[in-house]
């Protein structure tokens, strides 16, 4: 089977996008599942109830976030309630949704899919690797085929991850940056790796942002309003192939499309 993820989703441009361009990639690529974060799909940093929606009516299957999850407060009964919409795993005991789930796609088998967030450079959180090592004996009761967001700044922390995981886990692909690697690779134990997958966002700015106003933020100092940029899409991320019966990857590549509004 082969599965999609997709990198941040930066406002309204790259949900548009990913309406536009869901539907036609899953069908060339044969995609059987489908996993995007969108922590930054509502105004470029936060989700709401409709964002939420948006993305999964385009075709997403999973929904994963990072640390900005929380910065719309209608989101909390919403991720209470849907198993669809994940955020980090080992965020504090007692905050409000879950950290992973497994979900049937477009074939019979299913995937897990599990939310993690890292510490270095990153707000405070518990161990990521404890938290992932107890998930994944449990997903792996359910299901062999497992799909792995670790969001974070890091690229050691991310890497590491990676390989805590081999021969556990279908694949680990990094978000949070906004920026595509090119480290992507099947581990010696069968898991897929990437540092970091990118962003569904404007082509023309800094990280999805309106470049003039980040600048400003770098040479001031001094607070801006950021504003998600405009213009062509990139939507990227990584295709993931993966051996139904035992979970391991096979094959991963990047994803690199550009959508024109």
């Amino acid at each position: 089977m082969r599965l999609l993820f997709l990198g941040d989703v930066v406002g309204r441009p790259g949900r548009r996008a990913l309406s536009a361009l869901l539907p036609r990639l899953v069908a060339r690529e044969e995609v059987s599942f489908v996993v995007a974060n969108c922590e930054n799909a509502a105004g470029g940093k936060g989700v709401d109830v409709q964002s939420a929606e948006e993305l999964l009516d385009a075709g997403v299957d999973v929904l994963t976030s990072g640390n900005h999850v929380w910065q719309i407060r209608d989101i909390v009964p919403y991720i209470t309630e849907n198993e669809r919409l994940l955020r980090p795993l080992n965020f504090p005991l007692g905050v409000p949704g879950r950290g992973w789930t497994v979900r049937r796609g477009r074939g019979p088998a299913a995937v897990g899919v599990l939310n993690l967030i890292g510490r270095v450079f990153m707000g405070p959180a518990d161990c990521p690797f404890r938290a992932a090592a107890a998930a994944v004996e449990e997903l792996r009761r359910q299901t062999p085929i497992i799909l792995v967001d670790m969001h974070g700044e890091a690229t050691s922390e991310k890497v590491g991850m990676a390989r805590f995981l081999d021969g556990k886990v279908s694949a680990v692909v990094g978000s949070h940056t906004h920026v595509q690697t090119a480290d992507e690779a099947v581990l010696p134990g069968g898991t897929a790796a990437l540092t970091d997958a990118g962003m569904c966002g404007p082509e023309d700015s800094i990280l999805g942002v309106k470049t003039d106003l980040v600048l400003r933020r770098f040479m001031t100092q001094m607070p801006v309003r950021f504003e998600v940029a405009s213009g062509a899409v990139l939507v990227q991320g990584a295709l993931i192939d993966v051996d139904e019966a035992t979970g391991r990857a096979t094959a991963i590549r990047r994803v690199r499309e550009r959508v024109t509004p």
